[in-house]
C-alpha cells in the first residue's frame, strides 16, 4: 500500500509579476489605464490583466508564454 507522491511543480509566475498586476489594476480602478496605440480607456478586468502580463513579459519577468490558437 504505497501512497502516491504529488509531483512538485515550479511556480509559473515570478514574484515581480504580481506587483505589476497590482499596479495595473489600481490604474484601471482609478480610470487612468489606457490601451496600446489607440489610448482608449480600459474597462475590462481581463484586458487589464492581459496588459499587466504583457508589460511584465517585456520587462523580463517569468511569465508563461501566450496560448497559441490552433489553425483549422
Amino acid at each position: 500500500m504505497s501512497a502516491k507522491k504529488k509531483k512538485k511543480s515550479a511556480k509559473k509566475y515570478g514574484s515581480s509579476v504580481s506587483k505589476t498586476v497590482k499596479r495595473v489594476m489600481h490604474e484601471k480602478k482609478a480610470g487612468s489605464l489606457r490601451s496600446g496605440r489607440s489610448k482608449k480607456k480600459v474597462t475590462s478586468r481581463k484586458q487589464a490583466v492581459a496588459i499587466a502580463l504583457s508589460e511584465a513579459r517585456a520587462s523580463g519577468a517569468r511569465v508563461p508564454s501566450k496560448k497559441r490558437r490552433k489553425k483549422a
